[in-house]
């Protein structure tokens, strides 16, 4: 068990290193950190943010796609998805589904397109799928733009749970609002769904990586009903509440990006709109 002055260490030194752009060591190359002991970093630095003024407005998860799962993980593949807490400083909303992000002190960033959704009710404890369906107020696509401040992008679970959940900014375009009708056949809607994540290049656009809901665990919502579940058995983190904006994982392997680049993404089988996003 990872003693709490040993978790303060590790959460002000990785606000550090994100602060300051730089690289940090491997936290598991100390020695052993279980997912609690993660965690409990984790708690550190919600505490620590909110304290210098961020206010927590929901939550990401990461690694919900089983087929990114397998591509990660120093000593072991990542087995199960990891989630983060999303603050008001790191999300906004981009305007007519554009925008420009500035990559100034970005650990090696990468980027990952989400489903977002919007809770309107906070979700009953024992919430089924459809239960979680019927809680939602909306969703949208969302571009992540994550980090790593683990060289090469080489890490463990405990790693990534620590160091924000690998995440830097999150960029929601167009809300949809759900209705009845709609939320009933969500978690179909979802799985059937494809995406594209493509590159401007000189000669066009570029096809760089693509991804099917269904291999978020089944679909984006049965990634929210793992996070759902996960939070309720969590001391210290309150469960997911009303109001939350929760981003489900990355329907593709993260990408790099650098200074320049001009990413768009473009859904196949949702009525959803794709994001373009500027790095400057």
């Amino acid at each position: 068990m990872l003693m709490s002055t040993q978790a303060n260490r590790y959460a002000h030194s990785l606000l550090k290193a994100r602060a300051g752009g730089t690289l940090h060591p491997l936290l598991t190359a100390n020695g052993p950190l279980s997912a609690d002991d993660a965690y409990d970093i984790a708690r550190s630095l919600l505490t620590v943010r909110i304290a210098q003024g961020e206010t927590p407005v929901g939550r990401k998860i990461a690694f919900s796609n089983r087929k990114v799962q397998q591509m990660y993980g120093k000593t072991e593949p990542i087995a199960e998805p990891v989630w983060t807490t999303l603050f008001d400083s790191s999300v906004e909303f981009a305007l007519d589904n554009t925008a420009v992000h500035k990559l100034m002190k970005a650990q090696q960033p990468r980027i990952e397109p989400h489903i977002v959704f919007k809770l309107a009710r906070t979700p009953a404890p024992e919430a089924t799928l459809d239960n979680l369906a019927d809680s939602l107020e909306w969703m949208a696509h969302g571009i992540e733009v994550a980090v790593s401040p683990f060289r090469n992008w080489e890490f463990d679970a405990a790693d990534a749970v620590a160091a924000f959940g690998l995440h830097r900014q999150l960029i929601v375009g167009e809300p949809r609002m759900l209705s009845r009708q709609g939320r009933h056949r969500l978690p179909d809607v979802l799985a059937a769904g494809s995406l594209s994540l493509s590159k401007t290049v000189t000669e066009g656009s570029q096809l760089c990586a693509a991804g099917f809901g269904q291999d978020l665990g089944g679909s984006p919502l049965h990634a929210l009903l793992w996070l759902h579940r996960q939070a309720q058995q969590q001391s210290g983190f309150t469960p997911l509440q009303a109001g939350e904006i929760i981003a489900t994982g990355s329907w593709t392997n993260p990408q790099p990006v650098q200074r320049g680049d001009v990413w768009s993404t473009a859904f196949g089988q949702l009525n959803v709109p794709g994001l373009t996003v500027c790095f400057s």
